[in-house]
C-alpha cells in the first residue's frame, strides 16, 4: 500500500516552520500501517484506516493479525474522530472486523458499543450507517454486548434505519434487530417504539435477505400477544399469505409459516382467517406442499393454534384431520413427528379424537417402529392422548396391532417414548380382553426396564401401568418371576408424590395373592409402607390401602403386627401366630391335615323374637377333626351366628341368631373344652401352668413352632386363635384380637332383640366377646364390665 505523508519541520536557520513536499511511502507490512493509526495528520489516517480495511477484508487471519498488532485501539478512537473521513474509514474497519470472535471480545472489554451507536445519527453518511450497524449486528450475537445495546439505547436509531434508501444499512439493522429480541425487554421496545410498520416495509424488500430477516425477526415477536394485534391491525396476514401464496418466494415459506402459527394462537386472529379463506388456503398448502420444511411448519402451525379450544373447533370445522393424516405418510422424519404432535394438540376435540380413530391411528401404529426416535416419541404421546378416556381409540389400537410394538418400545432410548407407550397401554387394559391380550405379549416382562428407569415420569407410569395389570394373578406371578417386584418396591422411595402414589397403588393390587404379598414383605415393602403413613406429607391415598392389603394377604404377619385379624382376614393352612414384639419363645402353627373332616351334629336354635312354629327349629352344625399332631384340633363349642330368612306376618326378615346349645349339647361342649384345659375357675387361673405345658410340647418336637394341635392347656390366646380358625372355615364372620402379654379374644355382630312391645324392629348389629375361658360359649357385651375384665389381665 503507497502511502503520501507530509510532515511540519523546523528550517536549518530555525526560523519559521515549514512543510515537506509530498512523501510517497510504499509499506507491505502491517505493522507499519497500524503505527500508522498514531499519526496526528487526518489524510494519513484516513489512508491508514483504508488500507487495514482492504487487508481486514481479505479474511479472518487478517484480522486476528491485526487483533495481534494492536490496531482495535487506535481504531476505537478513530471511530469517534472530528474528521468524517477518518471517523467513516474507521468505522468500516470496525464493521469488518468484529466479526471475529476474539476481536468482539476485546471490542466487549473496551466498551464500544456507545460509541458505534453514535455512528448511527442521521447527519452521518450513509457508508457509516452501513458498517456501523454491521459491527452492532455482529455485537448483538452475544448476550452481553444485546444488554449493552439495548441500555444505551441502539435500538430506536436502528429502528429509525429500517427505513434507509440503503438496502445494506437496512440489512444490517433487522438483522441487529433480530439478534436483540431475542430478549424479551428488547421485544417489548420494539413494539413501543412502533417498529411493526417498518418491519413489514422490508417484506416487500426486493432483497430476499432483507425479507428473510424481518420474517425471522416477526416469528420471534410475534410471541407476544400484544405484538400479534398490532400485526393484525396492520394488515400484516395479507403480507404473510402473499409470500405464502408467491412461488417465487419459496424460499421463504417456512419462515413465513412460523410467523402465521404465532398468529393462529389468537382465536380472533384463527375467526379472521377463517372467513377471509386464508385457513382453507394454509391447509391446502400444507397438504399439496413437496418440501419438508413446509410440511414441518404448517403442521406446527397448527399444532400452536390447537392449544386453544375454540381453535381446535374452527380447525374441526375445517376438516383439520385429514391434512393431519396426509402429513403423517410423508417421507419426511420430521413432517410426521410435527403431524403427530398436532394431533396431540386435537385430541382435545372430542369430534376430532373420534375421527383419528378412524383416519390415524393404524399410521401412528406403523410409526412406532420408526427408526427415528423423535417420529416414535410423537407417534407414542399422540396415541396415549388418543386412548385417553376414549375405549373405542384403544381398541382402534389393538386392531391394529399396536401392542407388540407398544411394548417393544418400552425400552426405546428416549424417556418421553416409553412413559407415553406405557399410557397406552394402562388406557387398554381398562377392557378385559385387551388386558389379557397385553398380559398375553409378556409385557410384565418389558416393564420391569422402565420400573428401573431414573426419570419420574417413566418411573410413575410404569407404576401406573403395573398397577392397570396386576389385577390379573398370571401378570402377578410374571412379574415375580421377572424380578421385578424389587424396582417396585425402591419406588416407594420416590421423592416425587406421582411416582410415590402409583408405586402405592401397583403394591396394592399385586399383594392380592399371598405368594405376592410374601416377597414384597421380604423386600421391605411393609417398612416402608409403615414409614410412608406416619408422615402427614408423604402419604397418599392408596399408601394406607397398600399397608392393608399387604398386611390382609399376609395374615401371620398382620397378626403379629397389629394383633388384630379383621371377620374377612380368613385364616389358612399355614398360618403362624409369631406373637407380638418377640414376646412369644414359640411359634402357634395352624395346618389342617389331608385327615380333616366335618362331622355335622345338631344345635338347638332359638330365638325370642321368633315366630311360635319356628321355635325348636334344628339349624346348627357342629365341627370336629381327628387328633393328629399337626391337625387342626378343635376344642370347644362355638357360639355361631347364621342368617335366618323367615316370613312373618307377610313380611320377609333377614335375622340373625345365636346358637344356644342346650343341655343336651353341653355334655358334648363340656367333653371339648377339656381339649384344651376345660373352664377354668376366675379365681384360680394363675393355677392354671399352661406354660409348662407348651415347654413340654417344644422340648418333644425339638422346635418352637408348636402345632395348635398339640395343645392340651390352651389359655387365652391359644383358644381365641382356635375359634377364629374354626369360625372361618364354616362361615361365621368373627374378629380376633390380640390383647397384652397373654390375652386374646374374638369379637362377634349380633343383632340384639327388639324393644318390647315393637315386633319386626331390626336394630343395628353389636359387638361382643365370646367367653372361651370361664364360661365356653357364654356372650359378653363390648364395654361391659364383665367384658372389660375379660380383655384385662
Amino acid at each position: 500500500q503507497v502511502v503520501n505523508i507530509s510532515r511540519e519541520v523546523s528550517s536549518p536557520q530555525g526560523g519559521l516552520h515549514g512543510l515537506f513536499d509530498p512523501l510517497s511511502i510504499e509499506s507491505k507490512k502491517a505493522a507499519t500501517v497500524v503505527l500508522m493509526l498514531n499519526s496526528p495528520e487526518e489524510e494519513v489516517l484516513a489512508t491508514a484506516c483504508d488500507a487495514i480495511y482492504k487487508y481486514a477484508s481479505k479474511g479472518d487471519e487478517n484480522k486476528v493479525t491485526l487483533l495481534g498488532l494492536g490496531a482495535v485501539e487506535p481504531l476505537f478512537k478513530l471511530v469517534s474522530h472530528e474528521d468524517p473521513l477518518v471517523r467513516r474509514n474507521a468505522t468500516m474497519v470496525f464493521g469488518i472486523m468484529a466479526s471475529n470472535n476474539d476481536v468482539r471480545k476485546l471490542l466487549r472489554e473496551l466498551d464500544v458499543t456507545n460509541s458505534v451507536i453514535a455512528r448511527l445519527a442521521p447527519e452521518e453518511d450513509i457508508v457509516v450507517h452501513e458498517f456501523a450497524s454491521l459491527c452492532l449486528a455482529h455485537m448483538a450475537v452475544e448476550y452481553t454486548s444485546k444488554v449493552q445495546i439495548f441500555e444505551q439505547g441502539g435500538l430506536e436509531p436502528l429502528i429509525r434505519l429500517l427505513s434507509s434508501p440503503d438496502p445494506d444499512v437496512k440489512k444490517n439493522s433487522v438483522e441487529c434487530i433480530y439478534h436483540l429480541v431475542q430478549d424479551f425487554q428488547s421485544r417489548a421496545a420494539v413494539r413501543e417504539l412502533n417498529a411493526i410498520p417498518a418491519l413489514l416495509e422490508l417484506l416487500k424488500s426486493e432483497y430476499p435477505v432483507v425479507q428473510l430477516l424481518a420474517l425471522k425477526t416477526f416469528g420471534v415477536i410475534s410471541s407476544d400477544r400484544e405484538t400479534r394485534i398490532i400485526l393484525r391491525e396492520n394488515q400484516g396476514l395479507d403480507h404473510l399469505f402473499k409470500i405464502l401464496e408467491t412461488k417465487e418466494f419459496n424460499d421463504l415459506h417456512v419462515e413465513a409459516l412460523a410467523v402465521v402459527a404465532n398468529c393462529l394462537e389468537d382465536v380472533d386472529t384463527m375467526q379472521l382467517i377463517q372467513q377471509t379463506g386464508g385457513l382453507k388456503k394454509l391447509v391446502s398448502f400444507a397438504e399439496m406442499s413437496t418440501i419438508p420444511d413446509i410440511q414441518k411448519n404448517a403442521a406446527k402451525a397448527i399444532t400452536k393454534a390447537a392449544y386453544d379450544p375454540e381453535n381446535r373447533k374452527i380447525l374441526h370445522e375445517e376438516e383439520i384431520e385429514k391434512c393431519l393424516v396426509t402429513l403423517l405418510g410423508t417421507d419426511n422424519d420430521g413432517a410426521k413427528a410435527a403431524a403427530s404432535q398436532a394431533i396431540s394438540a386435537m385430541c382435545e376435540n372430542l369430534a376430532s379424537k373420534d375421527a383419528f380413530g378412524i383416519q390415524g391411528i393404524p399410521q401412528l401404529v406403523q410409526l412406532l417402529s420408526s427408526e427415528n426416535e423423535e417420529v416414535k416419541e410423537a407417534a407414542a404421546i399422540a396415541l396415549a392422548n388418543l386412548t385417553t378416556a376414549s375405549p373405542s381409540n384403544a381398541s382402534a389400537v389393538a386392531e391394529a396391532e399396536g401392542i407388540e410394538p407398544l411394548i417393544n418400545v418400552l425400552s426405546a432410548k428416549r424417556d418421553g417414548t416409553v412413559a407415553n407407550a406405557a399410557t397406552v397401554l394402562t388406557n387398554m387394559t381398562t377392557q378385559e380382553p385387551l388386558r389379557l391380550s397385553i398380559q398375553s405379549h409378556g409385557v410384565m416382562n418389558a416393564i420391569v426396564e422402565p420400573l428401573q428407569s431414573t426419570n419420574s415420569l417413566v418411573q410413575s407410569k410404569a407404576a401406573l401401568t403395573v398397577a392397570a395389570l396386576g389385577c390379573d394373578a398370571d401378570a402377578r406371578t410374571e412379574l415375580r418371576s421377572a424380578s421385578g417386584l424389587e424396582p417396585l418396591v425402591k419406588l416407594l422411595h420416590s421423592k416425587n408424590d406421582e411416582v410415590r402414589r402409583n408405586a402405592c397403588w401397583a403394591v396394592m393390587v399385586c399383594a392380592s395373592d399371598e405368594l405376592t404379598a410374601v416377597e414384597l414383605c421380604r423386600l421391605g415393602a411393609l417398612d416402608i409402607l409403615e414409614e410412608i403413613n406416619l408422615s402427614t406429607g408423604r402419604k397418599n391415598n392408596f399408601s394406607e390401602g397398600a399397608l392393608e392389603k399387604l398386611l390382609d394377604n399376609n395374615l401371620s404377619q398382620k397378626y403379629s403386627q397389629m394383633g388384630y385379624l379383621s371377620s374377612s382376614n380368613i385364616i389358612t393352612d399355614g398360618f403362624y401366630d409369631y406373637g407380638q414384639v418377640n414376646y412369644f419363645k414359640y411359634y402357634l402353627k395352624v395346618y389342617a391335615g389331608p385327615d380333616f373332616s366335618l362331622l355335622q351334629t345338631k344345635y338347638w336354635v332359638y330365638s325370642p323374637i321368633m315366630p311360635p312354629e319356628y321355635k325348636g327349629v334344628i339349624a346348627g352344625t357342629r365341627i370336629w377333626s381327628l387328633e393328629t399332631p399337626c391337625s387342626l384340633l378343635l376344642s370347644y363349642a362355638i357360639t355361631k351366628v347364621i342368617h335366618f330368612y323367615m316370613s312373618y306376618r307377610y313380611c320377609l326378615y333377614l335375622h340373625r341368631f345365636v346358637i344356644i346349645p342346650l343341655s343336651i349339647s353341653m355334655i358334648e361342649m363340656t367333653d371339648l373344652i377339656y381339649k384344651m384345659g376345660g373352664p377354668i375357675e376366675r379365681d384360680k387361673l394363675h393355677e392354671f401352668s399352661w406354660e409348662l405345658h407348651i415347654s413340654e410340647i417344644e422340648f418333644e418336637l425339638k422346635c418352637n413352632v408348636v402345632p395348635i394341635g398339640k395343645i392340651k392347656k390352651g389359655t387365652f390366646y391359644h383358644r381365641a386363635l382356635l375359634f377364629k380358625v374354626i369360625a372361618d372355615r364354616i362361615g361365621i364372620g368373627c374378629s380376633l384380637v390380640h390383647g397384652e402379654y397373654s390375652r386374646a379374644w374374638n369379637e362377634v355382630k349380633l343383632v340384639d332383640d327388639s324393644p318390647q312391645g315393637i315386633t319386626g324392629l331390626l336394630l343395628p348389629p353389636q359387638v361382643y366377646i365370646v367367653d372361651l375361658m370361664y364360661q365356653p360359649g357364654c356372650l359378653m357385651k363390648q364395654g361391659s364390665a364383665e367384658a372389660d375384665h375379660y380383655q384385662r389381665i
